[in-house]
């Protein structure tokens, strides 16, 4: 390695890869800290030790030390509390994966570069495929939670938004309709996860009731936040949608991440049947309202 010409470009280079390394390091080791679960925490420490070679390969080449990026490692920690510690290793996976492509950019100088690559890649794999992590299980019930809150909430609000045209009385309707169909949704999972034998039934059905709760409250905020005379209660109803659609991106995001999924499929999928139903129900409130002669 002493003899490997060193132009100002490549030192940036290594500078930047024994910057990542370190900070892959950093962040493994604190997570291993952190997480109950001793089967995770040897997994984690072992993937801070692989990052701790590549940093300590790097470092002979660049000859100086470098510091970790601590809002990186800061960020990923708060993801990893918030949204899982899967979703955050895979997060930081993908960064590493552009890492590859620049070894890959400099293995005609440094050949052990490509087998840094190849090798941080499948042992990372590997490892993140080793992580044990309980709500993951449960991804399952927690998309049916959202999915049928989603489909059921915009098409009931949509519909009531033109057969009532009353911010509150739809707000009401929405809210006692959202939560007994969340308990009665819940039941459901349960009884049906029961039935299978499965011995997490009381939390799978939780995990769904919760799911569509949260769901619920998201698509109703806007009607009790706005003004609702006028026209103020269509601009709730776009407000509403929206929601479903981000929503809908952002449970998408996390298992595109996750479970490694493909974002635009599922996104579109859903996307397109809970507003397909919207629009559906809110033709139904306009043709309920001219022939009943509703007026509230």
């Amino acid at each position: 390695m002493a003899n490997i010409p060193i132009d100002d470009d490549l030192h940036k280079d290594i500078l930047r890869f024994q910057r990542e390394e370190l900070t892959g390091a950093k962040l493994y080791a604190a997570l291993g800290a952190t997480v109950k679960d001793k089967k995770n925490a040897k997994v984690l420490s072992d993937m801070a030790v692989a990052e701790e070679g590549h940093y300590r390969f790097w470092k002979k080449l660049s000859g100086v030390d470098v510091a970790p990026d601590r809002f990186k490692i800061l960020l990923l920690r708060i993801f990893a509390k918030v949204l899982g510690l899967t979703f955050a290793l895979k997060l930081l996976e993908k960064g590493e994966e552009n890492a590859s492509e620049g070894y890959a950019k400099v293995a005609h100088i440094i050949p052990e570069a490509v087998q840094i690559g190849q090798d941080e890649e499948s042992h990372e794999e590997a490892l993140i495929a080793m992580i044990d992590e309980e709500r993951l299980a449960y991804v399952g019930s927690i998309v049916l939670g959202l999915n049928d809150a989603l489909v059921e909430l915009t098409g009931t609000l949509a519909g009531l938004t033109f057969a009532l045209q009353r911010g509150s009385i739809v707000a009401i309707s929405g809210i006692i309709t959202g939560i007994a169909a969340a308990f009665s949704m819940a039941a459901s999972d349960y009884l049906a996860s029961k039935a299978d034998g499965d011995p997490r039934a009381k939390k799978s059905a939780i995990y769904t009731g919760v799911a569509y709760l949260v769901t619920v409250v998201l698509l109703v905020l806007p009607y009790l936040l706005l003004p609702q005379s006028g026209g103020w209660i269509y601009l709730s109803l776009a407000i509403t949608l929206l929601i479903a659609i981000g929503i809908i991106a952002g449970f998408n995001y996390y298992l595109a991440v996750a479970k490694d999924q493909n974002f635009k499929a599922k996104f579109l999928e859903m996307a397109g049947i809970s507003l397909g139903v919207a629009a559906f129900s809110f033709v139904v409130g306009l043709i309920v309202r001219t022939i009943f002669g509703v007026d509230i």
